[in-house]
Order: C-alpha cells, then sequence, then structure tokens
C-alpha cells in the first residue's frame, strides 16, 4: 500500500512539474491568434486588408511580411501624416495586440490578380520574426466597411 501511495505521489508531482514548467516555457514565446480580418471590395487593381493580431504570450513579435495568392505584391504600410509609408516590419508587444485598421496601419496588396467580389475569401499568409506562419482567409466586404462605426 505505501509504495502505491509513494508511486501515485510521484505521478502527482510530476504532472505537476510538467504543468508548471509547461506553463513557463509557453509565455516565453509570442502566443498569436488573428482576428477581425476583412478586405474591403476593391474598386482598382488594388486593396487594403485589416485585421488584429493579439499576443496573448510573455515574448514579443514582430508582423515582417504578408503574402498572398491575390498579388505577388503584398506590403505592410503605417498612416503617418495622413501618408502611407512602406515599412519592414510591425511590433506585437508581449501581452498585446497589432492593429491594422482603416486611417492607420495596414496591408497593401497591389497589382491585383483578379478583384475579389464581397462575399468571396481570399488567402493571404502572416510571416513573423519568431513566430510560424498563420494562414488567414480573409473575408472581403463591401467597399465601405468600416467595423469602427458600428
Amino acid at each position: 500500500m505505501n509504495r502505491r501511495t509513494t508511486a501515485l505521489s510521484a505521478a502527482v508531482a510530476l504532472a505537476a512539474a510538467l504543468a508548471l514548467t509547461g506553463c513557463s516555457s509557453d509565455s516565453d514565446e509570442p502566443e498569436l491568434k488573428v482576428s477581425g480580418a476583412y478586405m474591403p471590395q476593391p474598386v482598382m487593381d488594388m486593396a487594403g486588408g485589416f485585421l488584429t493580431i493579439t499576443n496573448d504570450g510573455g515574448t514579443a513579435d514582430k508582423l515582417t511580411s504578408v503574402t498572398s495568392p491575390l498579388s505577388d505584391d503584398v506590403t505592410i504600410h503605417e498612416t503617418k501624416d495622413q501618408k502611407m509609408v512602406e515599412v519592414k516590419s510591425f511590433d506585437i508587444p508581449a501581452n498585446g495586440e497589432l492593429k491594422l485598421e482603416r486611417g492607420g496601419n495596414h496591408i497593401m496588396f497591389m497589382e491585383l490578380k483578379k478583384k475579389p467580389k464581397q462575399g468571396e475569401k481570399v488567402s493571404i499568409e502572416l510571416h513573423f520574426e519568431k513566430s510560424g506562419p498563420i494562414k488567414v482567409d480573409v473575408p472581403v466586404e463591401a467597399a465601405n466597411h468600416n467595423p469602427q462605426q458600428h
């Protein structure tokens, strides 16, 4: 009986130790989630993309690029003094978020291979400095769609 209790105690202690190390090592990594993605229906041969990347991890990361079958020329831009400026990366703070939204930081799709229509989805892949790539199917919304106005 004593040997069984000791083995059970050891198993419980091992499980607790593994759970604790799992938690602490997870917080040392970025934990990225994407939400609220959309693309207004393009009216020309270029389009903007908007989304939020939330980092629940204890380490910051950077969005370094975006790729898509829709365009061979996809870049990330910030808006400064009402001018779009291409940037190399966007910081995603630890336990924070990066918002790409109308009038602010955003994704630009140039020379579209086709113009997606409202109701369709556009496939993109987000690339990061530390985390693996994240694929997102971005819904195409009305040209004037702006979730901040709701």
